[in-house]
């Protein structure tokens, strides 16, 4: 027979909450890029399973603008190279929607982590993460 137990319940941090909000909502809230990370990582002084998410939020959104930088010097460049620029067009409009594509999935799954409150690093970025919050 299956087993239908509940899932278990978020972490909860003895310590107070400066927001206010169960630690699970303020941690999927956190994980809106950038936004979402900075007003949280700046609001919650003492959870810690928080902190973590809006750092890790902050350092993903950074990565994107860095990547949306890239791709607009990128194309600004190699589109009005004659003959070439299409190709060039083609290939940076692919990589582009592949890189938006994986973020996506990525800010979902974390949003998703973060609300059935599972600890979950994103791939290279979660670790920075830990040690900005003091975790190791």
């Amino acid at each position: 027979m299956p087993d239908d137990a509940p899932p278990p319940p978020p972490p909860t941090d003895s310590g107070p909450k400066s927001t206010g909000l169960p630690s699970n909502i303020a941690a999927a809230l956190a994980c809106f890029p950038l936004v979402g990370g900075l007003i949280f990582y700046v609001l919650e002084k003492h959870d810690r399973f928080v902190r973590f998410y809006a750092m890790q939020s902050i350092i993903f959104g950074g990565v994107f603008v860095v990547c949306w930088i890239v791709y607009s010097i990128a194309y600004a460049i190699l589109d009005p190279i004659p003959a070439l620029g299409f190709f060039f067009d083609i290939l940076l409009r692919v990589l582009w929607a592949l890189i938006r594509v994986a973020a996506l999935v990525l800010w979902i799954i974390t949003m998703v982590k973060a609300f059935t409150g599972v600890r979950w690093d994103i791939p290279y970025i979660g670790p920075i993460a830990r040690k900005q919050v003091g975790e190791s």
